[in-house]
């Protein structure tokens, strides 16, 4: 196991407990205590966790971890929501496309479907999107016209914000916005940690004729601190089976269409 993939694990595991003991995390990932206190160190280092006698508890950034650190929580979900996802958008369609692990999946599915990429280099799909990772695999895909807003990339997200970003976005119109979020509460609606990501989102979900939430069953029922838009304005929210039932009805009340996968 590689570095990285012990620091995902140690990050993921520190997200779902809030703690983590150094030997208790060198049993899990089957290797020595001294690798894990260099690991928990280095993370230390970037400000991703804080070290305390015996292990580390999260920081005060752990809530807005980087997406690099992201991408192995609820994999298996994320994948099944990325392919309903897809599956939704029609030949021909302009679609938004924000940032985030569970949208980075909806792009690759769109790029590999077989129908879009039988028309050759012919357009068949146009994404919009402000994510410089989406934008940089869609590129080489000459049946997909790529547009990308400006703005200034967050690191954490490779989110492009600010307002180049919602400039551009406020100008043109969107068959649908597939939006990945931080939180989804039936009475608050959808919601980001950072304002500036939520202002593009919002402008992206304003010009859309439909708006899309993908996100899976641990985003459901939290709070973020700025919101991307209503419950009334998302049409579909794609989750996953693990949904709790009674959040589902809430949704569902307020004219959401839910689909679990």
């Amino acid at each position: 196991m590689g570095a990285h993939e012990r620091w995902t694990r140690l990050l993921d595991l520190l997200g779902d407990r809030g703690r983590i003991e150094v030997l208790e995390a060198a049993d899990l990932l089957a290797v020595s205590a001294a690798t894990v206190r260099r690991d928990l160190d280095e993370l230390a280092r970037q400000q991703l966790l804080t070290r305390t006698r015996g292990g580390a508890v999260l920081s005060g950034v752990a809530y807005d971890l980087p997406l690099r650190y992201k991408t192995a929580r609820q994999a298996d979900e994320k994948l099944r929501i990325a392919k309903a996802a897809a599956a939704l958008v029609p030949v021909g369609a302009v679609v938004g496309v924000n940032g985030g692990t569970t949208t980075s999946e909806v792009a690759r599915e769109l790029a590999t479907r077989t129908d879009l990429a039988g028309h050759g280099n012919q357009v068949a799909l146009t994404i919009v999107t402000n994510a410089i990772n989406i934008a940089n695999e869609l590129a080489v895909r000459p049946y997909v016209k790529t547009v990308v807003t400006g703005g200034v990339a967050r690191p954490n997200s490779y989110e492009l914000t600010g307002p180049l970003a919602t400039m551009v976005l406020q100008a043109i119109s969107l068959d649908c916005a597939i939006l990945g979020v931080n939180a989804l509460d039936p009475q608050l609606g959808a919601a980001t940690h950072d304002e500036s990501e939520a202002s593009a989102n919002r402008a992206m979900a304003e010009r859309a004729a439909q708006v899309i939430v993908v996100a899976d069953s641990t985003k459901l029922g939290r709070r973020a601190f700025a919101q991307v838009c209503t419950t009334s304005a998302i049409t579909t929210l794609i989750t996953d089976t693990g949904a709790p039932a009674e959040l589902v009805e809430q949704f569902t009340a307020r004219g959401v269409d839910v689909r679990l996968v």
